[in-house]
């Protein structure tokens, strides 16, 4: 009885969150320019719009091109961070990581209103390459926690044994530790990369209208107007991140990415 209670209440928790996904979906389905559920004369030409519409594939490509690169930049500053905590260890290394999640462990708008007088002061307010690095430097928590995690899954006798045989750190670097944290880097990318193309707070602080990424073009919508094309992209927007969560969790082990220890042990 315990158990079909339990199941009862997953069930009844997945359809409360699967509810307003079908409602949005729904809503893009509408082929007239209204925001009905059930949708009226069904139809997929808001699909199509999305991408001849110049108002909307301009907050398109603005949204990759952010997303792809800031991804990157979180990566790139965390790989090293994550290595130099796993390797160190110490109140400094303590210290670093402690920085190194600090963008969310503070309410975003806080950390937005940051950056908005740091690049107001710069005078790049409003330039997409202030939105890139803002979005980076917001992410980096993301890699950092993934890689963290990789490295702390290394078996200590791999490196042992690569020392033995006469490999020097750099080539212990090259040739076992990274191979083996390939794919918590690439979880970490992922994870940052979804995020960023959700994004929204950072990037009205740091360049308001300037620089038009799809959340704000659909607040911007909701302000002057509404089209079935809002429902459209929230829909790519969940089947992205479900296809890449997914993946994650069919190719990766998901299990230790969310912080357990080694399943494989148990």
């Amino acid at each position: 009885m315990t158990a079909r209670l339990g199941r009862l209440y997953v069930a009844v928790i997945l359809l409360l969150l699967a509810l307003p996904l079908l409602v949005v979906a729904g809503i893009s389905l509408n082929g007239g320019q209204t925001l009905r559920f059930p949708p009226q004369d069904p139809s997929l030409r808001w699909y199509a719009e999305l991408f001849r519409a110049a108002d909307w594939t301009g907050p398109l490509r603005n949204s990759l091109v952010i997303a792809t690169v800031a991804a990157l930049i979180a990566v790139a500053v965390a790989l090293p961070l994550a290595l130099h905590v796993w390797g160190r260890g110490g109140w400094l290394s303590r210290a670093l990581y402690t920085l190194g999640v600090a963008p969310f462990m503070l309410p975003p708008v806080i950390t937005a209103l940051g950056f908005l007088v740091f690049w107001v002061a710069l005078g790049m307010y409003g330039r997409m390459g202030a939105t890139i690095l803002s979005h980076g430097i917001f992410l980096v928590t993301l890699p950092l926690v993934t890689i963290s995690l990789g490295l702390r899954a290394i078996d200590p006798a791999l490196l042992e044994a690569a020392r033995t045989m006469g490999a020097t750190r750099g080539q212990v670097l090259r040739t076992v530790v990274l191979p083996l944290a390939l794919p918590y880097v690439v979880s970490g990318y992922a994870f940052a990369f979804v995020l960023s193309l959700n994004e929204y707070i950072i990037a009205y602080m740091v360049a308001g209208f300037t620089v038009e990424t799809l959340p704000i073009k659909i607040f911007n919508s909701l302000r002057y107007g509404y089209t079935p094309i809002m429902g459209v992209v929230a829909v790519l927007f969940v089947a992205l991140a479900a296809a890449v969560y997914g993946a994650i969790g069919v190719f990766g082990n998901l299990p230790r990415l969310l912080g357990a220890d080694r399943v494989g042990d148990r």
